[in-house]
């Protein structure tokens, strides 16, 4: 275990890497950042190819409203990868129904809030777990249903000539997505490529997917509070595409956020800019709905070792 001083406190702050199991027993690596005192728990929940790294900043921030904070990497990328990835089986949902279902299990802990804060599929994961009504919130950010054709004309056409035509001699080449060679995110399993490509040209996602009708009843049987915000900049996860996913968690009160960069004084947002540096008011936005469901005794020091 590392330990570090807070960029917001001078007090220590405990980082430390963890692996625990998912549901099946795959082993996720992940890491957790602890502060002193916690009063609540923080489960961040990646987009598709985007390593657990890429969220330390947020969770390094979130410890100065006392939340202890995990971020973990799915199984097939970054630290969750095998060696090998070719030849690497596995389904573009296990990383809700197995990883994301392992690491609320592994984190929660008995009388403590768990939030969870998903972005992009992090935000689709919640529906895919069996154990979603151990989280007491999600905060999801670019969360959409993928289909070009809810993006602007040019993401639209940029979209079209990455699936149709660079993607698919590089993954019949590597027998994977080697992603990273093109500095888009961490390379990704051939499961998850191309599952994720055959959603994307339903304009309902996987819901369209007549192998996957029983997810209909996983999203109805969701009834924790959900905040779905998403900028107007951001072309993945415009209000038609984020509507066209999040009507499904339909038994859940979801709560539709537009945020402009604007708001918040950035130049963009784009589908990244949720977790970039210059991006703690919107950080601020999150603590602050949160907040509204802890109890009022949480200055109560927890003494926690995951």
């Amino acid at each position: 275990m590392n330990t570090t001083t807070s960029a917001i406190h001078t007090s220590p702050l405990e980082i430390s890497s963890v692996t625990f199991p998912a549901s099946d027993g795959y082993l996720l690596t992940g890491t957790c950042y602890t502060p002193p005192q916690v009063k609540a728990q923080l489960l961040v929940a990646c987009a598709t190819g985007v390593p657990q790294a890429f969220y330390r900043r947020f969770a390094e921030y979130m410890i100065q409203y006392q939340y202890q904070v995990l971020c973990f990497d799915y199984r097939g990328v970054a630290k969750s990868a095998p060696k090998r990835l070719k030849g690497f089986q596995m389904s573009y949902l296990d990383w809700g129904k197995l990883d994301l279902a392992g690491a609320i299990a592994y984190f929660k802990r008995e009388q403590m809030p768990l939030f969870m804060v998903g972005h992009s599929y992090g935000g689709q994961a919640l529906g895919l777990a069996p154990n979603h009504a151990q989280v007491t919130a999600l905060y999801c950010f670019g969360t959409g249903a993928g289909w070009h054709g809810y993006m602007p004309l040019k993401e639209k056409i940029k979209v079209q000539f990455v699936w149709n035509l660079i993607f698919p001699p590089m993954v019949a080449l590597a027998g994977y997505l080697p992603w990273s060679k093109l500095n888009m995110g961490a390379d990704l399993p051939l499961g998850v490529y191309q599952e994720w490509r055959k959603w994307c040209k339903n304009p309902t996602y996987f819901f369209g997917d007549p192998a996957q009708q029983a997810l209909f009843e996983c999203y109805a049987q969701v009834k924790t509070p959900i905040y779905a915000a998403s900028s107007l900049d951001d072309d993945w996860a415009l209000p038609n595409s984020r509507y066209a996913f999040m009507q499904h968690y339909c038994n859940a009160s979801v709560k539709m956020i537009n945020l402009s960069p604007q708001q918040f004084g950035l130049s963009q947002i784009g589908h990244m800019g949720y977790f970039r540096q210059g991006a703690e008011k919107i950080w601020d936005q999150v603590a602050a709905t949160f907040a509204s469901y802890l109890p009022s005794d949480t200055n109560t020091e927890a003494s926690i070792s995951p």
